[in-house]
Parts: C-alpha cells; structure tokens; sequence
C-alpha cells in the first residue's frame, strides 16, 4: 500500500485497501484515515467467533481462515480479516492467497460490481470460493488416482512395502489439505452468516442480498463434497493398512508353509545323523539314495497336501 498523506484524496479515490503484512506507520496511516482500529496478528489468530466476527466504530470485522501455496507438498493456513466500512474495505493479511491475486486482473477485465466497498468484497469472497472449489476438485482427482493405485491388481508387478509407504504418504497429505479447507469453509460459513445480517441492517440492494446467498449455498455445498472426500480418505487409509496386513500374513505364510515341508526331510536327516554302532542302513547298499529319496517325497506330500487345500 502506498502512503498517502491527503484524507480528501484518500476518501475520493481508495475503495480497497489491501494491508499484506503492514507495517506499523501504514497501520498508523490508515487507523487514521479511516478512523477504525486495524487488528493485530495475534487478534486476528484468535479463535473466538467474538474475536472473528464483531462491529467496531461503525465498521464490520470479519476474518476467515484461507489457504496458500496449495500447490505444494506444504499448505499454509492463516487468516485474513475483513474491514467494511461504509466506503472503505480493509484487508490484513499474512501471506499470499491466490484469489488475491488473480480477483484484481479479473475484475478489469469484466464487470463485476466492483465500484463499492461491498461489491469488492463480495467480488473478492466469490473469487476465494471458487479457489476453494478448484483445490477441492483437484484433491479429489488425485484421491481417485490414489484409489486406483491401491486396488488395481498386476500379477507381473506384485506391492512392495515401499509402495504402500509412498501410499501412505499420499493419503496423510491429502487428508492434512482436506481438513484445512474445511476449517477454511467452517470460517467462511460462518462469515456468510455474520455478513448476510449485516446487509439487511444496512437495507443493501437485492442483487447485494441474492449473492450472498448464492455464497451461501456454493460455501455449504462445498464443505458436504470436502466431507465426502474426508470419508473417502479414511476409507482408502483403511484399505491400505489393511493391503499391508494381507502382504504381511502373506509373507508370514510362505515362511510356514516352508518350515512345515522342510521339517519332515530333517527330522529324517537328524535321523540318520545319529552315529550309533547298531543302525541297519549304515551297511546297506542302497541306504544314502533311500533316505534321499525319503527326504524328497516328504516334502513333496506336504506341498501336494497344501496346494490341494488351497493354502497356496
């Protein structure tokens, strides 16, 4: 933001302020101009709906909770409070949501109502939903691509561990973006409600009313689809512990069934290991092939026995 010095130039020619990590002349510069209280960071991280959603010297303060930098393995979640006077519209915020960015290239390119510090703020709300919904559709994409890779089946191609642990990884993130946009769509709610009320107060125009409302139901719609996916992804973290489970008993039955066909040749191996002096196969001819072919059929009858069982 710019410092300007002149309140008459500031009054006739500033609708929006946005305030992104203010220092605390610019803080100072506003407050004064505009003769509301900007809050603090730590006000704003507050949690109380008191402390989100209150009216102050004749402006409205709401903040909401929204995402950045969802593209990356990393979210952020911080919040950004909303100042509406009955010129002005404030913004604080922290960090760098992309609605911010792209709501100001789009709003000069079609008309969107842009003239009053409410039709920003709606303009800006409706451009932040629709960010929210592109997450949310792209989280759900990728949590079908998850689904498909934990119960597709290639027999050329058997899940290693490593596998389920990438899985595994995959999951946790999507379900650490999906509970962030649901506290981000808990806050917006909430904030739809609050501003709702207060353009009735202010007897605002029906256009102004019927887009909030629109906002509502998108904002209600929204957090029922990412439920949804939360649903879904306990259920494929389910399935995958359950994968590993099954690959864990399945390796723990190959070594079963192999200490079960290999005991019968070395009990017999112990068998004529034992150097007694009386032992009639120590002098007989054909007693070493014997006891070899001994030990090969009774491991080949416990492995016939299983395989008809269906145990392999």
């Amino acid at each position: 933001m710019s410092l300007i010095s002149d309140r008459e130039e500031f009054s006739e020619n500033l609708v929006w302020i946005d305030l992104v990590g203010p220092m605390p002349d610019e803080k100072s510069l506003v407050e004064n101009l505009t003769g509301i209280d900007v809050p603090t960071k730590e006000e704003m991280e507050e949690i109380e709906i008191s402390s989100r959603l209150y009216l102050e010297n004749g402006a409205a303060f709401m903040t909401v909770i929204l995402p950045s930098q969802t593209d990356t393995g990393e979210p952020e979640m911080h919040p950004v409070t909303f100042a509406l006077t009955n010129r002005h519209l404030i913004t604080v915020r922290y960090h760098e949501p992309r609605s911010f960015r792209t709501f100001p290239a789009r709003a000069e390119k079609i008309p969107m109502g842009c003239e009053t510090a409410e039709g920003i703020l709606l303009g800006l709300l409706e451009a932040t939903v629709d960010r929210l919904a592109d997450i949310l559709e792209r989280d759900g994409q990728e949590i079908d691509a998850i689904s498909r890779k934990i119960f597709r089946h290639r027999a050329d191609k058997p899940t290693r561990t490593h596998d389920f642990q990438e899985v595994l990884e995959n999951i946790g993130q999507k379900g650490d973006l999906t509970s962030k946009i649901r506290d981000s769509l808990v806050s917006f709610d909430r904030m739809a409600g609050f501003l709702s009320h207060l353009m009735q107060q202010r007897r605002s125009g029906k256009d102004i009313r019927e887009r909030i409302k629109t906002l509502s139901r998108d904002i209600r719609s929204l957090a029922d689809y990412a439920g949804f996916l939360s649903q879904q992804i306990t259920f494929l973290l389910d399935a995958t512990l359950g994968m590993i489970n099954i690959e864990q008993n399945s390796i723990i039955k190959i070594f079963s069934v192999a200490a079960v066909v290999f005991l019968p040749p070395t009990l017999i191996a112990s068998i004529y290991g034992m150097n007694f002096t009386h032992m009639p196969e120590l002098d007989w001819l054909v007693g070493y092939p014997f006891a070899i072919g001994l030990m090969i059929v009774s491991a080949i009858l416990p492995y016939v026995y299983f395989k008809r069982r269906g145990w392999l």
